[in-house]
């Protein structure tokens, strides 16, 4: 009876994890998307940064006001970020040390939930495909625990 039900669960919850309605080309182009910024980013190449963001697209992460301690939300725009990009600062992040880890949470339709795990943080990323691409809209972004003590930071804001 167990094995039947293991048997049973098992397929549909791959399905749900691997993208629940894309197709191998959407989820390709989904974890491209995600490897354009986070590699990008690496590289300091504000091109395929730029390619993989959508112009209004909103990164936020909640961090320490510095006046008062607590948590407050940072937000960063797609034109903030390809500058950033530009400058080098990802660049700066020793090659050995760079991660770019892609998982596809989810896809329906034209809307894809992404989790992309780099060096010090991990990336929630909303994506839409728009005009045939797949792009970011939104990031959710959050420091690892190592990264939270090295910068002393409290792991509750």
């Amino acid at each position: 009876m167990l094995k039947t039900v293991v048997a049973a669960v098992l397929p549909v919850t791959l399905f749900v994890l691997s993208g629940s309605e894309a197709g191998k080309s959407d989820l390709e182009a989904i974890k491209q998307t995600a490897l354009d910024y986070g590699q990008g980013w690496y590289e300091g190449n504000a091109q395929r940064m730029e390619r993989a963001l959508h112009p209004d697209l909103a990164k936020r992460a909640l961090m320490p006001d510095p006046r008062t301690g607590k948590g407050k939300i940072d937000h960063m725009s797609a034109m903030a970020l390809v500058q950033a990009t530009r400058k080098g600062m990802g660049a700066k992040t020793p090659t050995d040390q760079r991660r770019t880890h892609v998982t596809v949470l989810d896809v329906s339709g034209n809307a894809a939930s992404v989790k992309l795990e780099m060096h010090d943080w991990v990336d929630y990323m909303h994506m839409s495909k728009t005009q045939g691409r797949w792009v970011i809209v939104n990031v959710l972004w959050e420091l690892t625990a190592e990264a939270k003590k090295k910068y002393g930071i409290p792991d509750e804001l």
